[in-house]
């Protein structure tokens, strides 16, 4: 199947009072027609950056793109001139925000602000936008659509609110979706709901996903391939089954030890990454997570590893061999 997203030396930097920060070093990585990519780390790993990078949506300045291209079906976004790229934003390309409550206008009704994609991008007139409207809130779960089209963001619950950045999302059909830690703010039922939404509408309108989470539990449901970010770098590539058999970063290694699991039939201690992520403004020399990890040796001090094939279809970017280690292992049990 033919990528329909290629990314290659994405590289975005934030100059400030500060200094440079250096948010996005350099990551490159492919989505597919009709797959679901996730992009896993911890805060500040670059997941976000990097992908508002990919439709320029980095506020400029401090923002700016300093290296990279952008391939969407042959075109590279980077070079486009924004008016081509409003054609292709919010219509072959949409995205979803993590907190609905301010992606929302509170001052304009779910109808509205729903409509003015449709007729901007699809041509349609007021009529024929309220139809669809209605049909894209009927398509993402929210009962009485007719109804609520009027109603305005407050109205509505977190996690209909949610639904209702779906239904913008997907209005003009579009060919990717990036969906920006889209469950974060909700309780675990309805973030299981959304992520089950999202499985349905991609496997019944074809489209690609980019899903964004710091959460690995939810991944596992979801996505056919994972890449994990750590400082704004790349660290691993693989699919969800290799991932999860064998991680070959320890960065990746030391996530899914920090996930709790039902699956051991007593509960385990949680593993935690000791230390804090590194500093943004120092551009890195060494690997970035030499300073937390357990495996470090004296060449991770001297230079960053590149991300390389550690075996067909996974990537990783560690001077260490951890393929031995084992996810799970014999650790404390909690006091009881």
């Amino acid at each position: 199947m033919p990528n329909l997203l290629e990314v290659k030396n994405l590289k975005t930097q934030f100059f400030t009072q500060d200094g440079v920060v250096h948010a996005v070093n350099g990551i490159s990585y492919s989505v597919k027609q009709g797959e679901t990519v996730a992009i896993v780390g911890e805060s500040g790993s670059g997941k976000s950056v990097g992908v508002m990078s990919l439709i320029r949506l980095i506020p400029q300045p401090p923002g700016k793109i300093v290296d990279g291209t952008v391939m969407f079906d042959g075109q590279d976004l980077l070079t486009m001139k924004e008016d081509e790229l409003r054609r292709i934003r919010g219509n072959r390309i949409a995205m979803i925000f993590q907190d609905p409550m301010t992606s929302l206008n509170p001052v304009l009704t779910i109808g509205r602000q729903i409509t003015e994609a449709i007729q901007l991008h699809m041509g349609m007139n007021r009529a024929e936008s309220r139809k669809r409207a209605v049909e894209l809130l009927e398509l993402v779960g929210i009962p009485g659509a007719g109804e609520r089209l009027d109603d305005y963001p407050h109205q509505f619950s977190g996690g209909m609110r949610q639904r209702v950045m779906i239904a913008m999302g997907l209005s003009c059909n579009p060919q990717l979706l990036i969906a920006d830690e889209p469950t974060t703010a909700l309780d675990v039922t309805i973030q299981a709901q959304i992520v089950d939404l999202v499985n349905r509408l991609k496997d019944e309108l074809g489209m690609a996903v980019i899903w964004i989470t710091h959460d690995l539990g939810v991944v596992a449901g979801m996505a056919e391939r994972v890449i994990v970010m750590y400082s704004g770098f790349v660290v691993e590539e693989a699919s969800v089954d290799q991932l999860y058999a064998q991680p070959r970063h320890p960065y990746t290694l030391g996530l899914l030890r920090s996930i709790p699991r039902l699956d051991l039939g007593r509960q385990k201690r949680l593993i935690p990454i000791d230390g804090l992520p590194p500093d943004l403004l120092e551009a890195p020399t060494s690997c970035p997570f030499a300073p937390r990890c357990d495996f470090a040796i004296d060449k991770c001090w001297e230079s960053n590893p590149p991300l390389e094939a550690v075996e067909p279809g996974h990537k990783s970017a560690c001077w260490v061999d951890i393929s031995g280690v084992k996810v799970i292992e014999e650790v404390k049990e909690v006091a009881a």
